[in-house]
């Protein structure tokens, strides 16, 4: 079965911090891209960072960049999202998605088209 579960979304107020961990099972990680998306409300689903695992490369998009950090650990197979400075625009479900990197590449890290596997989702809400 493959399988990502996301977890650590919570509601803070700006300026605040959160780590979410995307724990993927069933494949081996190391041959995949581990994407972030966010939806806010009344949003389309927005790409906004992604690992390669095959050559440790990273993507940010321009809204997170400076603010979001994305690291994998391999022994865990988990992939963290560390988000600082959170403002209300970042509000909405995190999901992280999982694609063959070579698949990613080419397709592009943003698009989730690029991504054959999806966690759940969590909830992240930044307000005062």
């Amino acid at each position: 079965q493959l399988q990502l579960v996301e977890s650590g979304g919570a509601s803070v107020q700006p300026g605040g911090s959160l780590r979410l961990s995307c724990v993927v099972s069933g494949f081996r990680m190391d041959y995949y891209a581990i994407g972030w998306f966010r939806q806010a409300p009344g949003k389309e689903r927005e790409g906004i960072s992604c690992i390669n695992n095959s050559d440790g490369k990273t993507y940010y998009t321009d809204s997170v960049k400076g603010r979001f950090t994305v690291t994998g650990d391999k022994e865990k197979n988990t992939v963290y999202l560390q988000m600082n400075s959170l403002n209300a625009e970042d509000t909405g479900v995190y999901y992280c998605a999982a694609g063959r990197a070579t698949v990613v590449v080419a397709v592009g890290y943003s698009s989730h088209r690029a991504y054959q596997f999806w966690g759940q989702g969590t909830q992240v809400s930044v307000s005062s």
